[in-house]
């Protein structure tokens, strides 16, 4: 491949990869053209995109990258996958790979933390997205107010009961019990 070529492609994945933090690479090597177009279309859906890399060139715009952990996994034919949340991402891929028997799953970085192989990215499919940890804190901010609100209102509720049993027994002309 000329140099020319080269220069091309990579200023394609500079293009591509400048603001890109979390990804994942695979190999659909295995794969047949059919299944390939299938998987991209899957994730396509959720503005994943899939780049069959060559390994050297691409090796070269992930320094000083938040992908640059990805270039260990960089062997043998591999495809970045980014876009979107990586957990999704992995998620989504893990849960295709009974259909999609050639895919193989080489590794996956979120905030600098590579996650290698297909244990790895197994593991990361079972993290939280950015949307689900957010949602857990704010549910361990708020539940101490939320239990305090109800220990206040206890009470308050309480009261409320034993003036409306009292009110009810009055409409009706009952007698009310002195309390002692």
């Amino acid at each position: 491949m000329s140099k020319a070529v080269k220069s091309m492609i990579a200023r394609d994945y500079t293009r591509r990869l400048e603001n890109i933090s979390d990804g994942m690479v695979i190999s659909i090597r295995g794969m047949k053209a059919i299944a390939t177009t299938r998987l991209r279309g899957k994730l396509a859906k959720d503005k994943v995109r899939i780049t069959v890399v060559r390994n050297s060139l691409v090796r070269r715009n992930l320094k000083g990258s938040g992908l640059e952990g990805l270039a260990e996994v960089l062997t043998g034919p591999s495809a970045l996958v980014y876009g979107g949340s990586v957990v999704e991402t992995a998620r989504s891929i893990v849960a295709m790979l009974p259909d999609f028997p050639g895919l193989e799953l080489k590794g996956a970085i979120l905030d600098g933390n590579l996650f290698k192989g297909d244990a790895g990215v197994k593991e990361l499919s079972k993290y939280p997205t950015k949307a689900e940890a957010i949602g857990k804190v704010v549910t361990l901010v708020v539940s101490p107010g939320r239990k305090l609100a109800a220990q206040v209102k206890g009470p308050g509720s309480n009261i409320a009961g034993i003036i409306k049993a009292i009110e009810t027994k009055l409409e009706k002309g009952e007698a009310i019990a002195k309390v002692g």
